[in-house]
């Protein structure tokens, strides 16, 4: 029988705490992993808690290097060890022509949506490796492989994504280390709310119109779930999934253009 579990395994979760990474944290969790969170949002953290009371937690922002290793230290000492690692971590970045967006909010996306990956990957690694095997599993989205006019910064990081995904999948194979992206389409929640609101606003057009024509680019015309996602993980991290590695996974309905 295929085994879709995750059974002892000690698993990262980035942006643990809420909306997608909550959705993970709670699926691996119960298919008997043992996981860890992080998130910069102490009340999310608090309500994880209370939530998943066997889940640890760390409060750490992904971009800044000194506390991502302090993330790592905590991991070795609390779990032991890590056997996955989920990069979700990521920010909406600004909705903007390319001339107007500030240099500041490009980094910072970038930071957050690419480097902060890096930064988890480079932590990560040495564990997995003492492992004997293990998996890493990169958040990127549909922009990242269908180019998003007034989101290039967004674009821009999760393109990114697929190029650090393949190449780590490569590196690490020897290793036993399976390394994919998923790539989320339009996933219910505040989150695409504000994208879809702000590109409204930009077009002066009603929420409701522009909901409407995000869906008309999507072959099955509805938006995926938090849970939908989690479930992908959840089959990569298991026995189930152990030889795929350098994908690209698209849980998105088809969307076929942005």
């Amino acid at each position: 029988m295929t085994d879709f579990r995750a059974n002892g395994r000690r698993a990262l979760v980035t942006a643990g705490a809420s909306g997608i990474g909550l959705a993970i944290a709670r699926a691996l969790v119960e298919a008997g992993a043992k996981v860890h969170v992080c998130d910069v949002d102490e009340a999310a953290l608090a309500r994880c808690r209370e939530a998943l009371p066997d889940v640890g937690t760390t409060v750490a922002d992904v971009s800044d290097e000194a506390a991502v290793d302090r993330l790592f230290d905590g991991i070795r000492t609390g779990l032991g060890g890590l056997d996955v690692l989920v990069n979700n971590a990521g920010i909406a970045g600004p909705t903007a022509a390319i001339e107007d967006i500030d240099p500041q909010d490009w980094r910072r996306c970038i930071d957050i949506d690419l480097t902060g990956q890096f930064l988890c990957a480079r932590r990560a690694v040495p564990m997995l490796k003492q492992a004997g095997s293990g998996a890493i599993i990169n958040m990127s989205s549909v922009a990242g492989r269908l180019g998003y006019a007034f989101r290039t910064p967004y674009a821009a990081a999760k393109w990114g994504v697929i190029g650090l995904t393949e190449s780590l999948a490569k590196e690490l194979g020897p290793s036993g280390i399976t390394v994919n992206a998923i790539l989320p389409g339009i996933v219910a929640g505040p989150r695409i709310e504000k994208v879809i609101g702000a590109r409204a606003d930009q077009l002066g057009v009603t929420y409701g119109e522009m909901e409407h024509e995000y869906l008309q680019k999507v072959s099955l015309r509805r938006m995926v779930t938090a849970e939908d996602i989690a479930a992908t993980v959840v089959f990569l991290v298991s026995p189930a999934g152990r030889n795929v590695s350098g994908q690209s996974l698209s849980v998105c309905g088809n969307v076929e253009n942005l």
